[in-house]
């Protein structure tokens, strides 16, 4: 295991992972151990990942949740000796400096919240450029107002699990991502406001950047899935659940 590692939950990814390992292949900055959790998956995940060329793990874990799977492969990684630890999702493409640069923040920080754009090759309306971007960094400063407490080390966050960086020693003192089922909580925010419990140096970074699928958007429509990441305010029949 090297200093680095890149986490990536899959569940049932084996149309879209592949875009993702090319992606990591490209990086600027290849001096990482990629991670890929499979969380139970029933097509070819697990056997796209074993091939993929490189430094790359995987580690099975059946119990369901992108929480639970992130967990996991946090904790395998931490295990082995990384120290610095990414997370992404199957569905995503990081951009070409994305382990650089987080590799750089981490210096200087120890959670970092990267920035979330849509996929290009999902040719993304404007309305999904620019608008629900909009809206969730609005829902955003309402999270500044809700997620405060003295308790809190820093201010609140605008916060995507397909795109953090943490320290190791920062995510084992704060307990990390909570192994949850995917409908019965945000795991990105939990870990985030774990953080911000035992540390100030947790910052939003624009420069890091992810593009991410437009999938669930497209399949739950703006108003529900807005709703989803309000507190689960909106729960889809259990199969749609892990659209993501």
């Amino acid at each position: 295991m090297r200093d680095l590692a890149v986490i990536v939950p899959a569940y049932n990814e084996a149309a879209l992972l592949p875009g993702l390992l090319a992606a990591l292949t490209a990086q600027s900055d290849q001096d990482f151990t990629l991670v890929v959790v499979d969380n139970g998956s029933t097509d070819g995940t697990a056997a796209i990942a074993a091939a993929h060329r490189g430094d790359v793990v995987v580690v099975p874990e059946p119990e369901p949740g992108a929480g639970t799977a992130a967990d996991t492969g946090f904790r395998h990684a931490i295990a082995g000796g990384a120290t610095r630890l990414l997370r992404t999702d199957a569905d995503c493409l990081p951009a070409r400096d994305w382990v650089a640069t987080a590799r750089l923040l981490l210096d200087e920080a120890d959670l970092v919240c990267g920035r979330s754009v849509p996929r290009r090759d999902e040719r993304p309306s404007l309305a999904e450029r620019h608008l629900y971007p909009a809206v969730v960094r609005l829902a955003a400063r309402y999270g500044r107002w809700r997620h405060r407490s003295p308790a809190y080390r820093c201010p609140f966050v605008l916060v995507h699990g397909h795109n953090v960086a943490i320290t190791a020693e920062l995510y084992e003192r704060c307990g990390g991502t909570p192994r949850e089922a995917l409908g019965d909580g945000a795991e990105d925010v939990t870990m985030l406001n774990r953080a911000r419990r035992h540390s100030a140096r947790v910052v939003r970074a624009e420069q890091l950047v992810v593009e991410s699928s437009l999938r669930r958007l497209r399949a739950w429509g703006a108003r529900r899935t807005l709703l989803w990441h309000w507190d689960r305010r909106y729960r889809p029949a259990p199969a749609a659940v892990h659209v993501r």
